[in-house]
């Protein structure tokens, strides 16, 4: 590993007793560790002999002040199937306050910190928004000394690693447990078993049923934890990660007559369960998959629960006193029939008594509002994997519809709805929503949908149960760390008060309008520029010109979120510069990133235009220096962390009525860029706190979406009026330089079943006009660079500590 010089180490200052000891300290894990000394180590150890010196001292703060968790009065739990978390290093040590200690040590020691940063991968534990928002809600549980834990999956694979060949996606493993599992403790004394298949025999003894699970296949849970260290606090949370192990390791009969792929067969099934997030599930053996997996990190998470508050407690009757369960969106929900098996089958509670304790002790958010991702499940499956299960999940179904009958005699329609199994279907978000002491949504706009149109009839039952919290970002890991020469700035203003208090960030405002703050605003976000420009450079070997406009659309690929779009914009540009090379143009370089689940072909399709269109924008010198278009390889945390200070433009697009709340639109207003977007999701509520003046907004509102359903939208009516939006379409027909022609998509806009089902060509015009606005606003620095503080300033409600705070107080009741 290339080390500093001599003559440029001799003239690092002298180190504070701190970093001498963070110095000595890694020395030490280096020789005991890998039996090296320092001046020997791969990037990799080194890498792994400072996460091991961050790791002691968090386990030092949890023997100091375990006992503080133990005797909270309420505990969360926090069940995501994902949680994106990025890399930990510097995370964990800039909330242990000792960022600067290790940045001076490994300097002394010859090495920069950041290519030691760059060492660490992503952990592959997410793979959008919902995983980032567990992850910094994590983060803000344990900062504000929130006892709490987080469970998930310890997939030993990431969702994928994406490489762009001849312009289509390919996935490739991601493998981050390599280096990164430096991270994860395993607790062996804590393993649970999961139950799968097999069938249930039931017998009368002293006056109740006995349930006995027999035939059945066991899968051992090993749980491998990772603690989180949070900011300005002693507090120490967990987030606990369940790998799955078959009992068996070998069948050596088996193996000793020569069947060695059947002897260890049983292994590899059980395994597979943890081996990767999301499989494909557009056949029957992975929808399988991900029915046990959500099961498997169900079952040893309840387990867990229940058995450490039994050893405290003894006894089940006040576990919600004790214990808040929260379920991340539907995946978790297996946690409801889990809990009250438990209750019934171990512990021999009445129903009601199960009951009462199981619904006061679970709450459910809502992420979506498409129907295909509230999920359903087929009844044959249940039956036939989770036998007890599926018994208890029919108790549950016949009592809510007792309840619909007497709230709702004779109105089947309403039963059919509302009902948890109908028609060989199982729903998960109904039995979410009937057992849940609380439902919440993610923004307003979104719990208004909820409540008036996806769960109105459960609202109008239950009006009481339904929340809002809007969703928030870890500020100090999406400005402070990510951005320092912001951060420095807005401390040399208002302090640092804002770390710990993100409202404080509005102090900005009284700098908004003077020249010099703008100016150095300015400087920030160019220096930013050519960070970002340099990194990418070396990263994907493409060039972009920092002293063009950067406009980034960054988030997973999916017809809603509009990309399409962003590029029929981007070839309208590109058609208006070869038509007239001269004209008056503001040169931007378009950055789009995006991920497609690899079954979802019409996204994986999209990301091909994108880089056909880049293709022949980057070959053609009539454009040159005016125009460019970049795909971003493998977009990850990591990634971002770098893309959004350098941002100037945040494409937030989606139709309206569609995404819950986003919060890439948050980060992006965090770091000073300026949001175009619909209104919808969380930009409603950017609008409110920025004004209109500060964010471009445009397109139908969700209430003219539904109208103009209503009457019948009809695109080419759009198509043949708009003569630059007609060029855009036929463009894709008639094909790129590089051959390739995407009529397909075209035709997906036009014609057919629902053409244009996300009204791309409805919102075109008014799209482009808003860039026209925005390139005029961007053209006068001095209001360009005020909006920019403003957005800045007015960020704080969208920190993730405020959304715990709720949660807190109306939700866990903490």
């Amino acid at each position: 590993m290339a080390r500093k010089s001599k003559s440029e180490t001799e003239q690092i200052k002298t180190l504070t007793p701190e970093a001498e000891t963070m110095k000595k300290a890694i020395a030490g894990k280096m020789f005991r560790h890998f039996a090296r000394e320092v001046n020997q180590a791969t990037k990799e150890q080194m890498f792994k002999a400072c996460a091991l010196v961050v790791r002691d001292l968090i386990t030092a703060r949890i023997a100091k002040h375990n006992g503080a968790k133990n005797n909270a009065d309420k505990q969360v739990h926090y069940l995501s199937l994902e949680f994106l978390l990025g890399r930990s290093l510097t995370k964990n040590a800039f909330n242990l306050g000792v960022y600067d200690d290790m940045k001076a040590a490994l300097e002394d020691l010859g090495y920069d910190i950041s290519d030691i940063e760059e060492t660490e991968p992503d952990a592959g534990l997410g793979n959008g928004g919902l995983g980032r928002l567990a992850a910094c809600y994590l983060d803000s549980l344990t900062t504000l000394a929130i006892p709490a834990t987080g469970y998930s999956i310890c997939y030993q694979l990431g969702m994928f690693k994406q490489k762009i060949f001849e312009g289509q996606q390919i996935e490739l493993p991601d493998s981050w447990m390599s280096v990164g599992d430096v991270w994860l403790i395993p607790a062996m004394d804590e393993i649970e078993e999961v139950r799968f298949g097999g069938r249930i025999e039931e017998r009368w003894e002293n006056e109740r049923i006995i349930i006995n699970h027999i035939d059945y296949t066991t899968v051992q849970a090993i749980p491998m934890d990772m603690h989180i260290a949070g900011y300005g606090t002693e507090h120490i949370n967990t987030l606990r990660l369940w790998n799955a192990k078959s009992p068996k390791v070998l069948e050596m009969s088996l193996f000793s007559r020569g069947e060695y792929m059947r002897a260890v067969e049983q292994n590899a099934m059980a395994e597979v369960i943890s081996s990767i997030l999301y499989p494909e599930d557009n056949h029957y053996e992975g929808k399988l998959l991900r029915l046990r997996q959500q099961y498997f990190f169900v079952s040893a998470t309840v387990q867990s629960i229940v058995r450490k508050h039994k050893a405290r407690h003894g006894t089940l009757s006040n576990f919600h006193l004790k214990h808040a369960i929260h379920i991340n969106d539907t995946h978790p929900t297996l946690v409801i029939p889990e809990l009250l098996r438990i209750m019934i089958d171990e512990e021999h509670m009445a129903w009601d008594q199960a009951w009462t304790i199981v619904s006061r002790t679970v709450a459910y958010t809502n992420h979506t509002v498409l129907a295909e991702a509230l999920e359903c499940w087929p009844q044959s499956m249940f039956e036939m994997l989770l036998p007890r299960v599926w018994q208890i999940i029919c108790e549950c179904n016949d009592r809510y519809l007792d309840i619909l009958r007497s709230h709702y005699p004779g109105d089947h329609s309403r039963h059919e709805t509302m009902a948890i199994v109908w028609d060989g279907q199982v729903r998960m978000a109904n039995l979410s929503v009937y057992a849940s002491s609380a439902v919440n949504g993610v923004s307003q706009l979104h719990s208004k949908i909820l409540q008036e149109s996806i769960f109105a009839p459960e609202f109008e039952l239950w009006p009481r149960k339904f929340y809002n919290v809007t969703n928030g970002v870890d500020h100090r890991r999406w400005l402070t760390q990510i951005n320092p020469r912001l951060h420095n700035l807005i401390c040399e203003l208002t302090g640092d008060g804002y770390l710990k208090h993100p409202n404080e960030l509005q102090k900005l405002m009284r700098y908004a309008n003077r020249n010099d703050v703008q100016t150095q605003i300015s400087d920030i976000k160019r220096a930013n520029k050519a960070d970002f420009s340099n990194w990418l450079r070396k990263e994907q070997g493409v060039l972009i010109d920092p002293d063009t406009v950067f406009d980034v659309q960054v988030k997973r690929l999916h017809e809603y979120k509009r990309q399409l779009l962003n590029v029929l914009h981007i070839i309208s540009l590109y058609q208006q510069l070869t038509e007239n090379p001269d004209m008056d143009f503001l040169p931007r370089t378009f950055l789009i990133g995006a991920k497609a689940a690899s079954g979802y072909h019409i996204a994986k399709r999209i990301i091909q235009l994108v880089n056909s269109l880049a293709n022949e924008i980057d070959n053609d010198e009539r454009v040159k220096g005016k125009l460019k278009l970049v795909f971003l390889e493998n977009y990850r945390v990591s990634m971002a962390e770098k893309l959004i200070p350098a941002s100037e433009v945040s494409e937030q697009i989606s139709l309206a009525g569609k995404e819950a709340s986003g919060t890439g639109n948050m980060k992006f207003m965090l770091n000073g860029a300026i949001t175009i977007g619909t209104l919808d999701g969380a930009n409603v509520e950017m609008a409110e706190v920025l004004g209109l003046n500060n964010i471009f907004i445009f397109g139908l509102t969700t209430s003219m979406v539904e109208q103009t359903r209503r009457d019948g939208y009809n695109p080419l009516q759009y198509y043949d009026r708009n003569s630059e939006l007609k060029a855009a379409v036929d463009k894709l027909t008639f094909g790129f330089s590089d051959g390739k022609s995407y009529q397909d998509i075209a035709n997906s806009l036009l014609i057919g079943h629902m053409p244009d089902s996300y009204m791309l060509l409805a919102d075109f015009e008014n799209y482009r006009l808003r860039h026209i606005d925005l390139a005029a606003a961007y053209a006068d620095r001095e209001q360009w660079n005020r909006m920019a503080i403003v957005n800045t300033a007015q960020a704080g409600v969208f920190a993730a500590d405020r959304a715990i705070g709720q949660y807190a107080r109306h939700i866990w009741n903490i």
